[in-house]
């Protein structure tokens, strides 16, 4: 019940105009079982030659005994019994078709405005989250929760919930209209009720397990269509088609046997309710028979009663599968609570402060580090301590896992110090709100992620209200403007996903020139060349030159040739510092900088090492 409590609170804000599409369906529900008394004076009076002229009569009231004639309810006057029942059918059907129409579309704006505000919420949720999040989701299973589970809910919360209330008002409508005909024979004909509520409530828990059990493979599903698509360049370089259509074809099929079984106990309502309607309608044909034969009932009213009776019963039908189905949202459901109830690890604390830039230093003081998924005692970053002045150029080198990366995603606060402490200007970082924190720091990293826009866009990205000549003057900066006016539309061309139209070179000087607008005072470089040519390394070298003018730089380099005028390197090894200094110091120290300059020395020369 929790979790329904959840879905209707979405509903709240739009309780108005759910409340009048309640109102819509039960004209809508009650015009409907009118129809059933119609069929009384049809075979009564319509279809009897003998009848006389009397009122048409609909039916009486069960408490006062007061009848009810067609010609009280038509706002018009007509004496003929057929001219008065044609009259009548078209008046329900005109009066029903009208409210239902505005009550469904009444009730699916309500539900589709409350599915957005929760898909809306549960992206947001999503962009709040820490890293450690994504490591532990892929990025297939949350894709499946934002889209799959929350258009099951949708389904539910909209269309089903329109034909609940059709459903519901016309149930209701046509047990008034059987209790009222003979209120006796009405309960014995309901009292088989029970026995297809029952079972179809314990079809339903199944039908809740069923359904997780498919979003969770259609979850899995979704990642290996996600990664497929995305590593596709991986996939056909180690021509591994068959490998992936493999991984495809068995989690499609694991997927076909999760919909099977739920389809298999779906299925199981329809043939109950059946089989207890046709009892019922053979006991009511017996009993009819006799009434008729000892003049107590009339064709007419028997025939209303059980036309009355099978419309009943296509409601309550269609109330079970509506409820199994219901069954399938809440198991959906289930999933998207669970992301909207996680708390992010990363956030700003009570009171949190502005950070406004940097006029000191940035200081690692004692910073020790693991990874939420590594053991206890395997720690990425242990124990560094060390001071980037305001203004300086500082290099991180090092074997891979080192921690230098480690470093600077600490620094951007994604994870927060197992031990130690950040500061930049003498405040904790983890003091600071995160977005003050966050303006303050730009990054161009190795793999470099453009959006599937314009290429005006993608710089604009690091301010959103630059002008253009703002976005020019940062190309420009960033030695971009040349390629980008031979592009076929100039800034407005769209680059591709993840920037596929551009060469590695172009995509690089774009970051660069994103990282440029935003203006930030503290600069990361994560390897911002090692994937490149020597003519476009050259190239991003000096934008880079221009990017770092008047900023203070933490640069993360393989290659030493790019870190020579770096004021400060310091190396890592295991997670600690070794080294720090000059390059033409640590060259000539013979520690662990020199072995890596030597190495990459005899790479790039191997005539020198022959």
């Amino acid at each position: 019940m929790s979790d329904l409590r959840r879905l209707l609170g979405y509903a709240w804000p739009y309780r108005v105009t759910l409340a009048i599409s309640v109102l819509l369906m039960a004209l809508a529900g009650a015009a409907h079982a009118m129809l059933a008394l119609l069929i009384r004076p049809v075979f009564d009076r319509v279809l009897n030659p003998n009848s006389d002229g009397a009122p048409v009569l609909l039916t009486k009231l069960p408490i006062w005994d007061q009848p009810i004639y067609l010609h009280q309810i038509l706002p018009f006057p007509l004496a003929d019994a057929w001219q008065l029942v044609a009259a009548g059918i078209l008046a329900v059907f005109l009066v029903r078709g009208i409210a239902d129409y505005c009550g469904n579309y009444l009730v699916n704006r309500a539900g589709l405005s409350a599915v957005t505000d929760m898909r809306q919420q549960v992206f947001d949720c999503v962009l709040r989250q820490d890293a450690a999040f994504f490591e532990a989701n892929s990025t297939g299973r949350v894709m499946s929760s934002i889209m799959s589970d929350v258009e099951k809910i949708q389904l539910a919360t909209s269309h089903l919930l329109a034909d609940w209330l059709r459903q519901t008002f016309s149930a209701l409508g046509l047990l008034v209209v059987v209790l009222q005909m003979d209120w006796k024979l009405a309960l014995v004909s309901l009292t088989l009720l029970p026995f297809v509520f029952l079972p179809t409530v314990r079809i339903g828990q199944r039908l809740r397990r069923a359904t997780r059990r498919a979003q969770d493979d259609a979850a899995q599903l979704n990642q290996i269509l996600q990664e497929t698509l995305s590593g596709h360049y991986v996939v056909k370089s180690f021509c591994a088609e068959a490998i992936e259509s493999q991984r495809f074809r068995k989690a499609a099929s694991r997927l076909r046997s999760s919909n099977l079984r739920y389809v298999a106990q779906q299925a199981l309502a329809s043939p109950i309710i059946e089989l207890f309607g046709a009892i019922t309608i053979v006991a009511l044909l017996s009993y009819a028979r006799n009434q008729i034969q000892l003049g107590k009932l009339t064709t007419g009213e028997f025939t209303s009663f059980v036309l009355a009776l099978l419309m009943l019963y296509e409601p309550v039908k269609r109330l079970t599968g509506i409820h199994n189905i219901f069954q399938q949202a809440l198991g959906a459901a289930q999933k998207v609570f669970e992301y909207l109830d996680r708390e992010s690890l990363i956030q700003d604390k009570p009171g949190a402060v502005t950070l406004s830039g940097l006029s000191r230093c940035i200081e690692f003081d004692h910073v020790s580090f693991r990874y939420p998924a590594s053991s206890p005692q395997s720690f990425a970053l242990y124990e560094v301590s060390l001071r980037v002045e305001a203004g300086q150029m500082v290099a991180l080198v090092g074997p891979s896992g080192a921690g230098k990366s480690t470093l600077a995603s600490l620094l951007m606060r994604f994870y927060d110090v197992t031990g130690g402490a950040i500061r930049i200007d003498g405040l904790d970082i983890r003091d600071v709100s995160l977005v003050s924190l966050r303006r303050q720091i730009g990054v161009v990293a190795q793999d470099t992620f453009l959006f599937n826009d314009t290429v005006a866009n993608n710089i604009r990205y690091g301010n959103p209200n630059a002008t253009f000549e703002q976005v020019r003057q940062a190309a420009r900066s960033a030695l971009a403007e040349e390629f980008i006016a031979r592009l076929p539309q100039g800034y407005d061309t769209p680059v591709g996903e993840r920037g596929v139209k551009l060469s590695g070179g172009q995509r690089q000087r774009i970051a660069i020139a994103r990282a440029l607008l935003k203006n930030a005072p503290i600069l990361i470089l994560d390897e911002a060349t090692s994937h490149l040519d020597a003519e476009s390394e050259m190239l991003v070298q000096g934008a880079l030159s221009n990017l770092m003018n008047g900023r203070t730089v933490i640069v993360i380099a393989h290659r030493l040739s790019t870190i020579r005028r770096a004021d400060s390197i310091v190396v890592l090894d295991q997670g600690r510092i070794v080294e720090t200094g000059r390059h033409e110091q640590l060259v000539r120290s013979g520690g662990a900088y020199q072995r890596l300059y030597e190495l990459q020395f005899f790479e790039m020369n191997p005539a020198v090492n022959g």
